[in-house]
C-alpha cells in the first residue's frame, strides 16, 4: 500500500513530462510541414544520376572475348 505513495507522483511527474515534451515540440514548429519533409528526404538537388555503361559479355557460344577498339 505503501508503495502507491510513490508510484502515483512518479507517474503524475512522467506525465508532466510528457506534456511538457510535447508542447515544446508544437511551440518549436516540428509538426509545421509534415508532406514537405518526407519529400525532402527522397530529392536531393546535389545529386547528380548514376550512369551505368553496360559492356557486352562474352558470348558463351564460341568463347570469343569481347575485344574495344
Amino acid at each position: 500500500m505503501t508503495d502507491f505513495f510513490y508510484l502515483i507522483p512518479l507517474a503524475l511527474a512522467l506525465g508532466a513530462v510528457g506534456l511538457a515534451t510535447f508542447l515544446w515540440t508544437l511551440k518549436s514548429g516540428q509538426y509545421e510541414d509534415l508532406d514537405g519533409a518526407a519529400t525532402r528526404i527522397l530529392f536531393n538537388e546535389d545529386d547528380k544520376p548514376i550512369v551505368k555503361v553496360r559492356e557486352p559479355n562474352p558470348s558463351p557460344e564460341n568463347g570469343d572475348e569481347f575485344v574495344k577498339n
